[in-house]
């Protein structure tokens, strides 16, 4: 059994809608991730986080969900002044594109969507809301809360400085895809905290080399634990949207 809509036929998918599935978008971005770790790093967690979580869901809940493919591209203006290693787009086009991806899933029959993203820094109420104004009662959009905080106070220490390419994220990379990590080049790059909700935000005003917080705390058996917790809570927050 497959929960990744790419990898079904049109026919299959009609089916598969006509049994209930609803649908998973996540959305990535292609963005520096600090010096040792690879700029698809959000796209692969939104991606991989989402069909790992489907499953999950079938297997404790019996809830149904195909995962639609990651949209690997974002807005990433707070990134471009490293010069490398971005592929940034404007907030409107980013929109427009996320709300024709909502329609065509409605117009399928999906009632139900998630929205996932693989980077916090997406702003998408306001185009979550237009959709589900304009196809209320048919098909509806929900964008759950981030359990990453959550997990890492469990099993990190939360007085660790963090915010982008830090030791939660680190440690998953390690655990996951460990090939893509270049562990020479992890240090504390001792950032200072942005100001999160500033609209011109610049990550290179607070970071030299683009990490946010202090990934030298980063394990393979941190993340192993950081991965499955999370797993658990983003299928806790499937199973919320299925049967509310």
């Amino acid at each position: 059994m497959t929960f990744e809509y790419g990898k079904l036929t049109y026919l299959e998918i009609k089916e598969k809608i006509d049994e209930g599935y609803m649908a998973v978008l996540p959305t990535g971005c292609t963005e520096q991730q600090g010096p040792h770790t690879s700029v698809d790093f959000d796209t692969w967690l939104a991606s991989e986080l989402s069909i790992s979580a489907a499953v999950r869901a079938n297997e404790k809940y019996g809830a149904k969900y195909l995962v639609v493919p990651t949209i690997p591209y974002g807005p990433t203006p707070e990134h471009r002044n490293y010069g490398y290693g971005f592929i940034d787009i404007p907030q409107d086009v980013y929109e427009g594109l996320i709300y024709s991806v909502l329609k065509s899933l409605a117009q399928q029959g999906f009632r139900k969507i998630v929205i996932f993203r693989g980077c916090g820094g997406h702003h998408l109420n306001n185009v979550a809301e237009r959709f589900n104004n304009d196809f209320k009662g048919g098909s509806v959009a929900e964008i759950p809360h981030y359990p990453f905080y959550d997990v890492w106070c469990k099993y990190g220490d939360p007085n660790l400085p963090g915010g982008h390419a830090d030791s939660f994220t680190t440690s998953l990379a390690l655990f996951k895809r460990k090939e893509t990590v270049r562990e020479d080049k992890i240090y504390n790059p001792y950032s200072e905290e942005p100001d999160w909700a500033d609209p011109n935000l610049d990550f290179s005003k607070y970071s030299k080399t683009g990490v946010i917080g202090d990934p030298t705390q980063a394990t393979e058996e941190l993340g192993e634990k950081l991965w499955n917790s999370t797993v658990e809570a983003v299928a806790d927050t499937f199973r919320d949207v299925a049967f509310k």
